[in-house]
């Protein structure tokens, strides 16, 4: 069963010291949050082409702290950005989730969906991840390996280690069966954030380790999964838009997610017992 969550919850949350610039004011019932890094011009296309989805999620540009000038406000107002974060304290990616998701919350978005600022994600596939939150979804996980997903020039690498060492391992340990469980265009729901069996606000989240435990916690404590289609495109030229060195980042993953898997990093005390997953596919 799920634990009753307040509406507003922000006492003894654990959230990286922020600066704040609101660009415009909230339209919408969910936002997505753009992960951003030092992307260029990269990050410039992707919001481009997130323009026409603008009137049903509030773009938040979620920035690691670049160096670039790429998040300067003129430009992005020109996006539809409604607000951007820039982080200032420490941690890597699950610092700026926690950032953007905390600032979600408060600004009572009823979910957020996530996507890279890397122009690797189309963004066609958010009406489908609004209808998945619309009708009580409370994960939702693209995936380029469900019918209708598409994977366009994928390395070979890449590929063996999600169908082969990463969806079967984080699939055993959530009780639902993921096909694409490194890519981080997904949606969750406000009341799986709040559940305090969930506790996402926390400083252990640094790194890539969010991403992968709250697919596992959501099947653990009986949420709604889906896993909806989506395409990914790696550049037919240049350099891979990753922050994963091919080594030394490689084996950090693995270790983070075998340490998912232990369940090293649920809540000391997570308020009950979990239940198996309760996960639609794609179309139901």
């Amino acid at each position: 069963m799920r634990a009753d969550v307040p509406d507003v919850a922000d006492g003894g949350w654990q959230v990286p010291a922020a600066e704040l610039r609101q660009l415009g004011a909230r339209r919408n019932r969910y936002c997505i949050a753009v992960f951003v890094l030092n992307e260029g011009e990269r990050l410039h296309r992707q919001l481009a082409k997130m323009v026409p989805y603008t009137e049903a999620v509030d773009v938040v540009v979620a920035d690691g702290g670049s160096s670039d000038g790429a998040i300067e406000d003129e430009r992005l107002r020109g996006h539809g950005v409604t607000a951007v974060l820039v982080k200032q304290g420490p941690g890597r990616l699950g610092a700026q989730m926690r950032m953007a998701f905390a600032y979600a919350l408060r600004s009572g978005y009823q979910g957020v969906l996530t996507i890279d600022g890397n122009d690797k994600d189309d963004p066609a596939a958010i009406p489908s991840f609004v209808d998945a939150l619309d009708r009580g979804v409370d994960h939702v996980q693209g995936s380029r390996f469900v019918p209708g997903g598409r994977a366009v020039r994928t390395p070979w690498s890449r590929w063996l280690g999600i169908r082969w060492i990463h969806a079967p391992r984080l699939s055993r340990a959530a009780g639902f069966r993921y096909t694409d469980t490194t890519n981080g265009f997904r949606a969750y729901s406000r009341r799986f954030l709040l559940d305090p069996r969930v506790a996402p606000f926390r400083d252990v989240f640094s790194s890539y380790a969010l991403h992968y435990y709250l697919a596992v916690r959501a099947g653990e404590l009986g949420y709604r999964i889906a896993e909806l289609p989506v395409t990914r495109s790696y550049p037919a030229k240049g350099p891979t838009p990753t922050k994963i060195t091919p080594l030394r980042g490689n084996l950090e993953v693995l270790r983070t997610l075998a340490a998912v898997c232990r369940h090293e990093f649920d809540p000391p005390d997570d308020g009950g017992s979990t239940v198996g997953a309760s996960g639609v596919r794609a179309g139901s």
